[in-house]
């Protein structure tokens, strides 16, 4: 059972750094997408081409905010997991683990927020 766990976790985690590298690949892939436009082309070229971005943001945002969002909830799952492991073999820790595992899980959940972050600043900014 323990094995069978371990597989479909991996299998997990495998399928989510290929998502990761996926999303790399599109944020590689959409850099010229963000480019200026020539010196002799018209204004009016140069802003449908901005109005064409807006997709490219959008997707490029939802992509990096469902990467970290999927990888966040996995470590934290195997956080969770591990520490009510190691609380039910030592009870007499259960303090020392429960508030190891808050300050993990806080960490964990901070990366998602920037990610998060770093997705408004696509939208808006870029």
């Amino acid at each position: 059972m323990k094995n069978r766990f371990l597989r479909t976790v991996s299998r997990i985690a495998a399928f989510a750094a290929v998502i990761a590298v996926l999303a790399l690949a599109v944020s590689f892939l959409s850099a010229p997408a963000f480019a200026e436009a020539p010196a002799g082309e018209a204004p009016q070229a140069a802003e449908s081409a901005a109005k064409s971005d807006v997709g490219a943001k959008a997707a490029a945002a939802g992509i990096a905010v469902g990467v970290a969002a999927v990888a966040g909830a996995i470590s934290m799952a195997i956080a969770i997991r591990k520490s009510v492991e190691s609380m039910a073999r030592q009870p007499e820790a259960s303090g020392k683990i429960n508030s190891a595992m808050m300050l993990g899980l806080v960490f964990i959940e901070t990366v998602i927020i920037y990610a998060l972050i770093v997705a408004i600043l696509i939208i808006f900014v870029l």
